[in-house]
């Protein structure tokens, strides 16, 4: 009976990252601790190798036993993500990056998009400084395009009902009484029609609010939150049956913020990625914050651009009808 009786803080450490894991929706998210958690859920299946070393060091039954559960929920959680789903041949490629309001070079970021020669672009984070050096780098390999405040749509194909959307990024009692003229220069998201061969496409572009780490107060994920709600319900009441929205969400798709976005529409990594695509940040990617979710459109493909003057990785997918 020894080799099921050594190593019992094993054991129960297995059987703990195994219940988080499965249950991590139920974990409280007072100081943003639940976002957190969910943020960086498939870096948790690195306990595995470690507790599986462990086990085998002390000769443990008990531990090896328990570490089954963890396994087997990892792998449901994200095996999926560990085969490539892609298949040949699309209709429409869509990408979007976060350009970096810090981009030191936005020419050469400009130049890097246009000759990924997908047909539609998405950017967020776009300054007025260098807001004129993306339409001229863009121009020739995008005819059709429209910049409101910080996010910009390029296309190859003709843009039409062209609008802000309103992310509720400007609160407090004076948010509404702002006039348009104020309040458009930090706009984040708007939502445009793109004619196609095979009928009108709704995109959204979107800049969800950012997150912060405070010692004291923990993971603040209140703008991005509020953001993500309103979004939602801005999706819900698009007529168009054939949606795709574009953007940096600051947060990834396991997060529960974002529930009321993926009840609705899917993930184009997750049906037709390979690996887990994670864009930020691009030098040592840990987490995938930049999305395409669609609706009424088949995801074909997915994948993560080369990386240009920004902290972000410009995500890519072809889509079909």
């Amino acid at each position: 009976m020894r080799p099921w009786r050594r190593g019992l803080v094993l054991t129960a450490l297995a059987l703990l990252l195994g219940l988080l894991m499965l249950f991590h929706a139920q974990v409280t998210d007072r100081g943003g601790l639940g976002s957190l958690v969910e943020s960086f859920l498939p870096w948790f299946g690195l306990f595995i190798p470690v507790l599986l070393a462990g086990a085998l060091w002390r000769r443990s039954a008990s531990a090896l036993v328990a570490l089954l559960l963890p396994v087997v929920v990892w792998l449901s959680l994200f095996g999926g993500l560990l085969v490539d789903k892609s298949r040949p041949g699309s209709d429409l490629t869509v990408a979007t990056h976060n350009v970096n309001a810090d981009n030191a070079d936005p020419a050469g970021t400009a130049r890097d998009l246009a000759a990924s020669g997908t047909d539609v672009l998405a950017l967020e984070e776009i300054t007025p400084q260098a807001k004129p050096l993306y339409e001229k780098g863009l121009a020739k390999a995008y005819p059709h395009h429209t910049v409101l405040g910080t996010v910009g749509l390029w296309s190859k194909l003709p843009l039409s009902d062209i609008r802000r959307v309103d992310i509720q990024q400007d609160v407090g009692p004076l948010g509404e009484a702002k006039p348009a003229d104020v309040t458009l220069p930090d706009n984040r998201a708007l939502r445009a029609t793109v004619a196609t061969d095979h009928g009108p496409l709704a995109v959204y572009v979107v800049h969800q609010g950012s997150v912060r780490l405070f010692p004291q107060g923990g993971f603040w994920t209140g703008s991005r939150d509020r953001g993500a709600q309103a979004l939602a319900k801005a999706v819900a009441a698009e007529r168009n049956e054939r949606v795709v929205l574009l953007g940096d969400m600051n947060g990834t798709t396991d997060d529960r913020a974002f529930d009321g976005l993926t009840s609705q529409l899917d993930s184009a990594q997750d049906e037709a990625g390979d690996g887990f695509g994670f864009t930020w940040p691009a030098k040592f990617p840990v987490a995938r914050i930049d999305q395409i979710l669609v609706r009424g459109v088949e995801p074909r493909s997915a994948w993560t651009l080369p990386a240009t003057g920004s902290d972000h990785l410009p995500v890519a997918a072809g889509i079909s009808w």
